[in-house]
């Protein structure tokens, strides 16, 4: 089989009804990155943070995943399919995709603030005082601009065995996410659906001009020869 890798971003997910930071009205247009995603201002201000999150998680369980999602997940019946997400729910995974790496975290789980290495399900809110086995406290299990992003090695790996690339949902305008791009093979077939392209075709770059879900039907008939 030939080796799939699938870059995602948030515009995957705001079809299921998640805000990204361009949303307007959405809970991100209320704060900057600077309040709600960094070390500093966890340790300004954790209840801020913290509430942020919550939110975050609240709304990601009222969600379900969108066709998108279910679309990548069916090419795994004829490719090697790995996701890289920089997306923090867990749509990808409920939409029965078996190989997924979060580059970013995930939403749906928590972690000692002393000790990284111990993460846990999170379903319910976190509160200032809620703790690890050692009296820790808790925190998102996320990476907060500025963090070190731990699985960039990993998927740079993955990404210069592909055959095929899909890039959905992101601009990959941010880094180290975006220089997953450079590692890809010159002569992977790379696919980008995006309703505004900030880039043009090119001999190894196909360009489907729509949002996710219809994007990602035209592909998957491309790809799987259907109708």
């Amino acid at each position: 089989m030939k080796k799939l890798v699938v870059l995602s971003g948030a515009g995957i997910s705001q079809e299921s009804g998640l805000s990204t930071f361009r949303d307007k009205g959405g809970i991100w247009e209320e704060h900057s990155i600077e309040e709600v995603a960094t070390p500093e201002a966890f340790e300004k201000n954790p209840e801020k943070v913290l509430d942020f999150y919550n939110q975050r998680r609240r709304q990601l369980l009222r969600s379900k995943p969108n066709d998108a999602h279910r679309y990548l997940a069916a090419l795994e019946q004829f490719y090697d399919t790995t996701i890289i997400t920089q997306n923090i729910d867990n749509f990808h995974e409920q939409a029965g995709s078996k190989n997924v790496i979060h580059l970013h975290g995930e939403l749906l789980r928590s972690k000692s603030v002393d000790h990284p290495e111990k993460i846990y399900e999170q379903k319910d809110d976190i509160h200032l005082g809620d703790t690890d086995e050692n009296g820790d406290q808790l925190r998102p299990h996320v990476v907060w601009f500025g963090e070190a992003v731990p699985m960039i090695p990993v998927a740079a790996r993955i990404c210069a065995q592909a055959d095929i690339a899909i890039v959905i949902g992101t601009s990959l305008q941010v880094y180290p996410a975006a220089g997953l791009m450079d590692e890809l093979p010159e002569n992977a077939q790379i696919y980008l659906i995006d309703p505004d392209p900030q880039v043009r075709p090119g001999k190894q770059l196909e360009i489907i001009r729509d949002k996710a879900v219809q994007g990602m039907k035209t592909l998957y008939n491309k790809l799987t020869n259907t109708n």
